[in-house]
C-alpha cells in the first residue's frame, strides 16, 4: 500500500488476531493548531484495518474498504498513537475490522469499524 508509506507508521506487527502500529505526532499531520487531523486518524485506521484483513484472504485475493465509520473522542497533541486493528468478522465476501487509536498516555482518542471487501483474484493480463 504505497499510500501508507506517507502515513509515517513504524513498527507494524500482526497475525490473524489483528495488527499493530505506531505512529509519532507531526506536524504536518494537524489541523489548526497542534491536533493532528481527523482525516490522518481515518487514514491511519483504514492501512492498519486492511492489514489486519489481509490476514484472513486466501493467496492471490485483495481487499478493499466498501464502509468506514470513526468515532473521535479525543485530540492528539504530542507524542506517540498506539493503533490497534482486530478483526471481528472473517467472511467469504467481507472482512469487518475495528481499529482502535489510543494518544500518548494511553488514552482512547478514536475507534473505526470498517467493512473490507474480498476481491476476485485478477486475471493475468
Amino acid at each position: 500500500m504505497p499510500f501508507c508509506g506517507h502515513l509515517a507508521v513504524r513498527d507494524v506487527s500482526g497475525s490473524t488476531a489483528g495488527v499493530t502500529a505506531y505512529a509519532d505526532w507531526r506536524q504536518e499531520f494537524c489541523t489548526g493548531g497542534t491536533a493532528l487531523h481527523g482525516g490522518y486518524f481515518m487514514a491511519l485506521a483504514d492501512g492498519i484495518g486492511a492489514a489486519a484483513a489481509a490476514y484472513h484472504l486466501p493467496m492471490g485475493v485483495g481487499t478493499s474498504t466498501i464502509k468506514s465509520k470513526t468515532n473521535f473522542l479525543r485530540s492528539a497533541s504530542e507524542g506517540e498513537l498506539t493503533i490497534v486493528a482486530t478483526p471481528i468478522h472473517t467472511g467469504r465476501r467481507t472482512i469487518v475490522v475495528q481499529t482502535d487509536i489510543y494518544r500518548a498516555g494511553g488514552k482512547f482518542a478514536s475507534r473505526t469499524t470498517q467493512t473490507q471487501a474480498v476481491l476476485s483474484p485478477t486475471a493475468e493480463a
